[in-house]
């Protein structure tokens, strides 16, 4: 069964720096990343209505609520605060009007207000809530940034996932996350990694203990957050075993629905792995742009054959 998550309202207040027109005791959990512009609801169409997201009043519904009488206005708006939604915001400053604030008492429903436009605040707004609201799980292993792409090192403990990050970092590349991996589906396209708040840009080597990254090597070896854009399986060489030598066969790593690029990179004495990283990710971003190297080759070879 899948897990659900919130957000508290408060959280929103602060990134968004929100003004309070009114807020009851307590704070309030949003679990939707969906919002809605209840112009419908306020003229009585409830059919299909979600009143668990957050609720929008733009300049068309301020302005269609300030043509009716007070009477009227009380009424549309009461059966629109009868639905217990969880929370009202005002866009463009918005004053709110004394019926709406009489009904959001009654209800107990906050009511906020921004400066922003409606379809800026509902971009930025719709893109927060999706980023805390993402399904997630929690992976073992080590997220860098390596020229700009993410890579998600994975293996056994001990295989040299964490030395290979330092490595990294020495070259100038940046640390996400070490031991573990939180890794959000933001998108239907797009995997987001984070290290938990505790352990953040902190690393474990064997034989030395815990490093604080940024104390080490400076705040420009670290990142909080990194889109996942390749996944490199390590694992301890092992003879007579096939590893891929030309990369004609994709393969792909699946989390979380989403299927990720993916190497199987075999470690034995001697390999420098930051420099296999670094050369993986600029790879990786070459397939993206539409060029692969090995398919390049392999086109050569068969032109050379037909002659």
């Amino acid at each position: 069964m899948a897990e659900n998550f919130t957000v508290s309202l408060s959280k929103i207040i602060d990134e968004f720096k929100l003004e309070t027109v009114y807020a009851p005791d307590g704070d309030i959990l949003i679990d939707s990343a969906d919002v809605n512009r209840p112009g419908l609801q306020i003229v009585g169409f409830f059919d299909y209505f979600d009143s668990s997201r957050v609720q929008i009043f733009g300049k068309v519904e301020n302005s269609y609520l300030e043509d009716m009488t007070s009477e009227e206005r009380y009424a549309h708006l009461r059966s629109f605060f009868e639905k217990r939604v969880p929370v009202v915001i005002l866009t463009r400053n918005a004053p709110a009007n004394p019926e709406m604030l009489e009904l959001a008492k009654e209800f107990e429903t906050p009511v906020l207000r921004t400066t922003a436009s409606t379809s800026a605040f509902m971009s930025a707004l719709i893109a927060f809530l999706s980023v805390e609201l993402a399904p997630r799980i929690t992976r073992h292993g080590v997220l860098v940034e390596v020229y700009g792409e993410g890579i998600l090192i994975l293996g056994e403990s001990g295989v040299g996932k964490s030395e290979a990050a330092v490595e990294l970092m020495k070259r100038g590349h940046r640390l996400v996350a070490d031991d573990a991996v939180e890794i959000k589906k933001v998108s239907s396209k797009s995997l987001v990694g984070s290290s938990p708040e505790i352990i953040r840009h902190f690393i474990e080597i064997r034989g030395i203990g815990i490093v604080d990254v940024k104390k080490i090597f400076g705040m420009g070896a670290v990142k909080n957050t990194e889109k996942i854009d390749l996944v490199i399986h390590l694992e301890t060489w092992q003879k007579g075993k096939q590893y891929d030598r030309l990369g004609l066969v994709d393969e792909y790593t699946n989390i979380l629905g989403l299927d990720i690029p993916s190497l199987t990179i075999p470690v034995r004495p001697g390999r420098n792995l930051a420099i296999i990283f670094e050369v993986a990710a600029m790879n990786n971003r070459q397939r993206r742009m539409g060029y692969n190297a090995a398919e390049e080759l392999n086109k050569r070879i068969m032109d050379q054959m037909d002659f």
